[in-house]
């Protein structure tokens, strides 16, 4: 049987600034700018300093993935938090939400990814959560750092599952053990090269979608770092929100 895999190139992204953003569904769907729960990614490259002012978001999931740099966070739920390399926030907007960031990427650049994910339903409290990870890499195994359920410490309210691993040069590796069955799954990479099955290549902000039965191989051409992104695209998902919400409508 041929497998159905859709490459989202780099040329995907929109923005020619320090910011990219990436709609992932945009150009493989006449109808939705996301894929199911996965509304947005913000890749970030950031050199010296800077403040994004307070803003707000409304009905919005936002997860602060940061492997280089660090950026002090203040929001209208009372946080301040240093968020950075070996911690992770995750930040639930619901009806009303507004915070700031203040980067430092004076001493390394700020890298890294926010990502938008799509609530299960509108207008939900909101609520904000902060992980330290035990390590900074998982190197060639995959670790669940997000999901809907207890297993993880941030937890979406849609049915989104969120893995990473740095997959060192010359290794293989499979794809995770799936939660449930007939997920769409996203596989992004964040830093290096690689190829699928030996056949397809894969970059820096490169990324494949396909059904999570397919059973794929991937092989590091140098250490390279990837994002791997479940979610069901059959379940309730609220496809308004004010940054994750479908660009088409």
């Amino acid at each position: 049987m041929q497998k159905l895999i859709r490459k989202i190139t780099a040329n995907s992204f929109s923005g020619k600034g320090p910011i990219r953003i990436l709609y992932p569904g945009m150009n493989i769907s006449d109808g939705d700018s996301g894929i199911g729960s996965i509304g947005r990614i913000d890749h970030a490259e950031i050199h010296g300093g800077g403040t994004i002012p307070m803003h707000p978001h409304v009905n919005d999931e936002i997860l602060s993935y940061f492997r280089s740099g660090e950026a002090r966070h203040r929001d209208s739920e009372g946080f301040e938090e240093t968020i950075g390399r070996n911690k992770l926030m995750l930040m639930k907007a619901g009806r009303s939400f507004y915070h700031e960031e203040t980067m430092d990427g004076n001493k390394e650049p700020l890298e890294g990814l926010q990502i938008f994910i799509r609530p299960g339903r509108k207008d939900l409290d909101p609520e904000v959560t902060f992980l330290e990870l035990e390590e900074f890499h998982s190197d060639n195994s995959w670790r669940l750092i997000a999901s809907p359920t207890e297993q993880t410490h941030l937890r979406f309210s849609s049915e989104t599952w969120i893995y990473d691993t740095r997959l060192l040069k010359g290794s293989s590796i499979a794809m995770p053990e799936l939660p449930r069955r007939d997920l769409t799954a996203l596989l992004y990479v964040y830093k290096g090269s690689a190829t699928v099955d030996g056949e397809l290549n894969l970059v820096k902000r490169e990324s494949i979608v396909l059904t999570g039965e397919e059973k794929i191989t991937l092989t590091a051409l140098e250490d390279t770092e990837f994002v791997l992104f479940l979610t069901d695209e059959k379940t309730e998902i609220f496809k308004d929100g004010m940054y994750s919400g479908n660009q088409f409508r």
